[in-house]
């Protein structure tokens, strides 16, 4: 089985204060599903107060990061057979989210 990451930058989800409440509930509710298919492995939001650093080769810490990155939003990691699977999965938390969602695959790896 392979491992997909399901995301998308908080830019995406624009939500009035009405929408948020039910889009929480509709987005639980599909990782509630996965959970009990078996196929979830991780997920959350980033927490976007929270500064990122760089730590370097060398052991050194900065408060920069790889230029061009933006790494916010919410992911989720999803364990499944196929691509097809992958993608039907990645439909369900766009529509419970209410924005697109990328879906990108993680290289094999036959230590996880």
């Amino acid at each position: 089985m392979t491992k997909y990451l399901i995301s998308f930058p908080s830019r995406a989800m624009v939500l009035t204060e009405d929408e948020f409440p039910i889009v929480v509930a509709e987005s639980h509710a599909v990782i509630a599903e996965a959970k009990a298919a078996g196929v979830y492995v991780f997920g959350g939001g980033i927490d976007e107060e929270v500064e990122p650093v760089l730590i370097s080769a060398d052991g050194s810490v900065t408060t920069e990061t790889y230029v061009g990155t933006e790494f916010t939003g919410g992911f989720t990691v999803l364990e499944l057979p196929n691509r097809e699977a992958a993608e039907e999965w990645a439909r369900k938390i766009a529509v419970s989210c209410r924005c697109p969602q990328e879906l990108r695959e993680f290289m094999y790896d036959p230590e996880s």
